[in-house]
């Protein structure tokens, strides 16, 4: 009984390490611009004949490839702005979509405003602590029909960030203001080897993390040989109390 007081005033402890997996994803939308100007050919200088949506699948659809940890929501805008793919962990359902869209799907005109809106309203309620929109657009905002000061709030009241693409003659000046009030940055692309380049750069900028590492957690076990001291006076007392009796 003295050893296991002893014991248990030591206070022993057992050292456990845990694993560990704490991963830094993101929510991540690609806006895309699929105006009529988006049938141009040119853009690739190494086939003329590829148009820039035709780069802008090819190229989009490897850096939805390489975010295999985050999610991804795809944006369509022309007349008006659409959900064209929701915010998902699988990557393939927004592959396969970005595939099979088509310039005109929502119209001939560039709604660029009303796409972050429209973006925005699919990051609002996101738990991931890094959200943002990727915009790419070829030209100028010719019909959105929410004024761009009330976006401008919404994008800095969720804390998104806004990266603008500007590809071929795209008003860089309304793209750099929006990249500006959401701490973001903006690129201009001038042929497929920039669109590709700068996709990279923005991977790099906002990675993913998957850090592996272990928690050490103490568990005290001072309870066990205070129990069994405890056991072993109830037992002495039970046999002294038998003792007296006989």
């Amino acid at each position: 009984m003295l050893i296991t007081l002893l014991t248990s005033l030591a206070s022993p402890i057992l050292i456990k390490q845990i694993p560990d997996n704490t991963q830094h994803t993101l929510d991540i939308v690609l806006s895309l611009d699929t105006s009529g100007s988006m049938s141009l050919n040119g853009f690739n200088e190494l086939d003329y004949n590829q148009s820039r949506w035709s780069v802008v699948q090819e190229v989009a659809s490897d850096f939805i490839k390489e975010r295999s940890k985050d999610r991804i929501a795809m944006v369509v805008f022309g007349d008006t702005s659409a959900i064209a793919s929701p915010l998902s962990y699988d990557n393939a359902s927004p592959l396969s979509t970005l595939q099979n869209i088509r310039i005109g799907l929502v119209g001939r005109s560039t709604a660029l405003i009303d796409s972050l809106a429209t973006a925005t309203s699919l990051l609002e309620h996101s738990i991931s602590s890094s959200r943002l929109i990727i915009l790419l657009s070829d030209g100028d905002d010719t019909a959105s029909k929410i004024p761009l000061e009330i976006v401008l709030k919404l994008l800095q009241k969720f804390h998104i960030k806004v990266y603008t693409i500007a590809i071929g003659e795209s008003n860089n000046n309304l793209l750099q203001l929006i990249s500006t009030q959401t701490n973001a940055k903006s690129f201009t692309a001038n042929n497929k080897k920039d669109l590709k380049e700068v996709y990279k750069e923005i991977s790099s900028i906002e990675a993913s993390t998957h850090k592996l590492s272990t928690i050490r957690v103490i568990e005290y076990l001072y309870f066990y040989p205070l129990g069994l001291s405890l056991f072993f006076a109830l037992l002495l007392a039970y046999k002294s109390r038998n003792s007296e009796t006989i």
